[in-house]
């Protein structure tokens, strides 16, 4: 077998019946094949690791949040905004986040409190909750970058 190459693609024969083909910083391989599945893409990104000080200055930024809603709301709506603002924690906080609740959260502010709906969404959108997005996965941050504008 001869060795092919194109312009970023290298082609190389690697045993019977195998080829290995180097495309960018990705090898695939590409033997026989009989009675089973054959799956083609690239590897998935290495996710970001979500450390402790992370979780730190996510759970001030959360209790900075509930001081200023006790401060600023209004009482007839004081103990509605704690309780969004308990959602919100819980969904941010959650293995997976919950983009819907967080979504709603930041719209419940926006046409009840909208005084105090740029704090919300100031956690919402903080590169450490956007960190546990996407430690969730790709398809939750793809998700989380479209309905929050989020880059």
């Amino acid at each position: 077998m001869s060795e092919e190459q194109t312009s970023s693609n290298v082609t190389t024969p690697s045993g019977p019946g195998i080829r290995q083909t180097a495309i960018g910083d990705h090898n695939i391989q590409i033997g026989a094949v009989s009675g089973g599945e054959v799956n083609i893409g690239v590897p998935a990104a290495k996710q970001p690791e979500v450390t402790e000080a992370d979780l730190v200055a996510l759970r001030k930024l959360l209790a900075d949040l509930k001081a200023q809603v006790e401060v600023e709301a209004p009482p007839e709506r004081k103990e509605a905004a704690l309780e969004r603002v308990g959602e919100l924690e819980q969904a941010v906080t959650a293995k997976q986040p919950d983009l819907s609740t967080m979504e709603y959260v930041k719209g419940w502010f926006v046409k009840n409190l909208p005084g105090l709906a740029g704090a919300v969404t100031s956690v919402v959108i903080n590169p450490i909750v956007g960190k546990l997005v996407q430690a969730a996965g790709d398809t939750l941050a793809a998700e989380f970058k479209r309905r929050f504008g989020v880059k």
